[in-house]
């Protein structure tokens, strides 16, 4: 601390960014190898993801104060582009999607993704939330979980009876579970003992608890830090002919990007600095994806997590964020045999409870209360990612909120007055959309025959062909009928 006494006067905020990125490196340094383990990956490719997020990413401009690393919101893409693709691909994918990220943030798609549906955003992440939840109670278990979202879940009731019917099934169990329930009752603790991460105090008391008993569970491989590197080749550049691997790509891109910039937002209202810049973080996400992709690495995304705890332990500038990428780089290099230490279960221990903080169970609640079609988009995004799969669901989401959108900007009123005698009178008013049209004729189709009709369009702020093509056809009907003509004041020439 000398050394950072002494420099204090030239860069004010060193102590604080210091200590803010020991903090950080002791959050994400179980949460790296979690993910890289949940994802099918050798551990320290959750580790390099860290270091690249925190020396290359942190370094750059765009959000000052979050911290990009492996993030369990990619794990179940991840694991499925591994088993389909192979690991050889995972680098040419996260490459690809690192280059297609820079390539937004230069064409000033960043601000963009704001206008994305909050709605589709959270039934994204707690479709992730319950797939990955069901696939680390299998991991907990010991047991392989099958390969669909759907198939995880459905098969749980097995899961259950193979393992009761196992004794180190269960023990396996009740590592995860203890992991679990110490993280639970970590924030209950007074201050100062939660000075120490939940998630590493809970891999650190599993680890000393199953060495002391002599446990049977299984632990981390560990293949050595430059072992596992393994920039993509020729076979994974291959993979590019692939359409499927070309959709894989498109959903690494715009998920990653979607979950950062969306955490960059969160991260805004938490602290008085500078505000997110949001196209130069978007090519900052970009940057650190291209070098993690040339590595070999699992895709980075910004993540909540670590970037609240960089401010909760008073960040004030990148300093902290790059530390910290200093300190998982020291640990891969120096304790890597550490790895080998950590059990398995109590890895899927952390991720069952990452999972279950995806699934917004009050914001589904509070949503339905007060939009009940925002409310309905979450839960079938949701629902359409663990039944088909990630891209495809997150796809169904986007297009009910589109369709959503439409249906509720084609406002329409159709007053009729009928005095009993004269013409009828029929104003529209609002937006007069394909949407409406079925409304639209039903009612005119409904106005008395022998009777002649004047149709006021004046109060029209939009008519699209579709009704205008619609309308005249029915006043030609209409008029046909042996009635006069139908009279029509037109809208002004901005509704048409």
């Amino acid at each position: 601390m000398t050394a950072i006494t002494k420099h204090a006067g030239k860069y004010p905020h060193l102590r604080r960014d210091f200590t803010a990125s020991l903090v950080v490196f002791l959050v994400a340094l179980p949460l790296c190898v979690g993910v890289a383990v949940a994802s099918g990956v050798p551990a320290e490719l959750g580790l390099v993801t860290g270091i690249v997020g925190g020396l290359v990413t942190g370094l750059l401009p765009g959000s000052s104060l979050q911290v990009s690393g492996p993030a369990a919101g990619l794990t179940v893409l991840v694991f499925g582009a591994v088993d389909e693709y192979g690991l050889p691909a995972l680098g040419v994918i996260v490459l690809a999607a690192g280059l297609l990220q820079l390539a937004m943030g230069a064409l000033g798609l960043g601000r963009w993704f704001r206008a994305i549906s909050l709605s589709v955003v959270e039934g994204m992440l707690a479709g992730i939330g319950l797939v990955l939840i069901a696939g680390q109670l299998y991991a907990a278990a010991g047991l392989e979980a099958p390969a669909s979202g759907l198939d995880k879940i459905l098969g749980l009731p097995g899961a259950v009876a193979d393992a009761l019917g196992s004794g180190e099934a269960l023990t396996s169990l009740a590592v995860g579970a203890g992991t679990v329930a110490v993280m639970v009752l970590w924030k209950r603790l007074p201050k100062r003992a939660q000075a120490v991460p939940g998630a590493l105090a809970a891999v650190v008391l599993a680890t000393l608890v199953t060495l002391a008993s002599g446990l049977s569970v299984a632990t981390v491989e560990v293949n050595g830090l430059l072992d596992s590197v393994q920039p993509p080749g020729s076979e994974g550049f291959g993979e590019l002919a692939n359409v499927g691997v070309i959709g894989t790509i498109l959903a690494f891109a715009l998920i990653a990007s979607a979950e950062s910039l969306f955490s960059a937002a969160a991260v805004d209202r938490l602290h008085n600095g500078p505000r997110t810049e949001y196209n130069k973080e978007l090519m900052a996400q970009g940057a650190g994806n291209t070098v993690c992709g040339l590595l070999g690495a699992l895709p980075m995304t910004a993540v909540i997590v670590r970037s609240s705890a960089n401010v909760s332990a008073g960040a004030r500038t990148k300093a902290s964020r790059v530390l910290h990428g200093v300190w998982l780089l020291l640990f891969a290099a120096l304790l890597p045999s550490a790895l080998a230490l950590i059990p398995l279960p109590a890895l899927a221990g952390i991720l069952v409870h990452a999972g279950w903080k995806l699934i917004p169970f009050r914001g589904i609640v509070s949503l339905w209360r007060a939009h009940r079609g925002e409310a309905l988009i979450l839960v079938v995004t949701a629902v359409s990612i663990v039944a088909v799969n990630m891209f495809e669901g997150v796809l169904i989401g986007l297009a009910l909120s589109v369709v959503k959108t439409a249906w509720e900007a084609s406002h329409l009123r159709l007053e009729v007055v009928d005095k009993g005698a004269g013409p009828v009178q029929a104003y529209l008013s609002g937006n007069a959309t394909f949407l409406r049209l079925p409304r639209i004729l039903e009612s005119l189709e409904a106005l008395p025959q022998d009777r002649p009709v004047e149709l006021d369009l004046s109060g029209l702020h939009h008519l699209d062909h579709a009704c205008r093509t619609a309308l005249e056809n029915w006043a030609e009907r209409h008029s046909a009928s042996g009635t006069e003509p139908v009279k029509v004041t037109e809208p002004a020439k901005a509704a048409v």
